[in-house]
């Protein structure tokens, strides 16, 4: 007897493939470098809920976090054993490579957010140190590759809004640095001196790299599938130096060279908030122009985690940013901000549901509704 799970052909019995097992090889193989965003959005949009009374739902989202950034670096390091072409393409590509900063930046807002909900700095201290050792060899293996390589892309093909994330990766260390002073008596200065130093190269990254995003989009022809959700790292990464420079300024008593630049850390704390904000209605109006006037389809994108970290980063960087400096007029905009960071992943979440689920079982129903043969 034949049918869509057995046929035999002569005396040889073909057992069918396991396309659950099949689905699960194809995620760990095509796994995006960027899916940290996941960690690094579901953990600020949780320290954001929390610093806004929403208990509940901060918790909630904290303990899925802990568990999705396990998955991912259990599913990363079988990527590394299973599929090391596929990763080391990845990591030399200059529209992929910069995707690993997530694992940086997912790494130490976890880390904050252990801190922020849990107040353990216990745990949080090897993430911090996981942190700072990622950062280093990600930054310089990339940035090495990507200066000596012989082909290159050119402008309009090789850069995206998703450099942009190695800025978020340096400021995530410097918020973190800043938040783990305050439980290390004897390396207070230290730390804070570490924080503050990864705070002015996250500024300086964000000065070379936007320049020449800004002048490929200006300059060079623009289409609706160059528009990607990355480029919410553009608000996003002015947001998390918003935020690093913002607890600085709270830990000025426990720093005191900090003191002698403190009208420096608020001036550009306020600069910093100031392009993010600037940001939010132009982000808005090309996203419209690319779903709504070009009708550029609206699935899921592992990418799409990289816009919801931005809301969730504005909220928190203008919450403690209005707390570091007196500012309580601009306590109104994070009430109502969080609700977007929030809508936004939630649909983010969705779509991953249902990708994964039709990544998984799709082929299977397929072969299900096959004809006997």
């Amino acid at each position: 007897m034949k049918n869509e799970f057995q046929h035999t052909t002569g005396n040889a019995t073909h057992q069918p493939k396991n396309y659950f097992f099949d689905g699960i090889q194809g995620i760990i193989k095509n796994l995006s470098p960027s899916y940290f965003a996941m960690v690094m959005a579901t953990g600020i949009v949780s320290i954001a809920c929390f610093l806004l009374g929403m208990t509940l739902i901060a918790m909630i989202l904290f303990w899925l976090n802990i568990f999705t950034y396990v998955v991912l670096c259990g599913l990363t390091f079988l990527r590394i054993l299973l599929f090391r072409k596929e990763f080391l393409e990845d990591l030399f590509s200059h529209t992929q490579g910069v995707g690993f900063f997530t694992t940086v930046a997912g790494t130490c807002v976890l880390g904050s957010q252990i801190l922020t909900l849990w107040e353990n700095y216990t745990l949080a201290l090897p993430l911090w140190i996981l942190g700072i050792v990622l950062w280093l060899i990600i930054t310089y293996t990339i940035f090495t590759t990507f200066t000596i390589k012989i082909n290159k892309p050119p402008l309009e093909k090789g850069i995206n809004g998703a450099w942009l994330l190695a800025v978020v990766s340096t400021q995530a260390l410097a918020v973190l640095s800043a938040q783990l002073s305050e439980h290390f008596e004897s390396y207070k200065l230290i730390i804070n001196f570490f924080a503050f130093s990864m705070w002015l190269w996250g500024g300086m990254q964000y000065i070379w790299m936007i320049s020449l995003i800004f002048y490929r989009y200006t300059f060079f022809k623009f289409s609706p599938g160059d528009l990607s959700p990355p480029y919410w790292i553009s608000m996003g990464a002015m947001a998390i130096s918003t935020l690093a420079g913002s607890l600085l300024i709270m830990n000025t008593p426990h720093a005191p060279f900090l003191l002698s630049t403190l009208a420096f850390l608020k001036g550009f704390s306020i600069f910093y908030w100031a392009t993010g904000t600037w940001w939010i209605p132009m982000l808005i109006i090309l996203a419209c122009w690319r779903h709504f006037y070009k009708k550029f389809p609206l699935t899921y994108d592992p990418l799409y985690w990289g816009a919801v970290f931005p809301l969730g980063m504005y909220t928190v960087s203008t919450y403690m940013m209005a707390k570091a400096m007196d500012l309580e007029f601009l306590l109104p905009l994070p009430k109502y901000f969080v609700y977007i960071a929030l809508i936004a992943w939630g649909a983010t979440f969705i779509g991953l549901v249902h990708k994964s689920a039709k990544s998984l079982f799709a082929k299977k129903e397929k072969i299900k509704k096959e004809p006997l043969v």
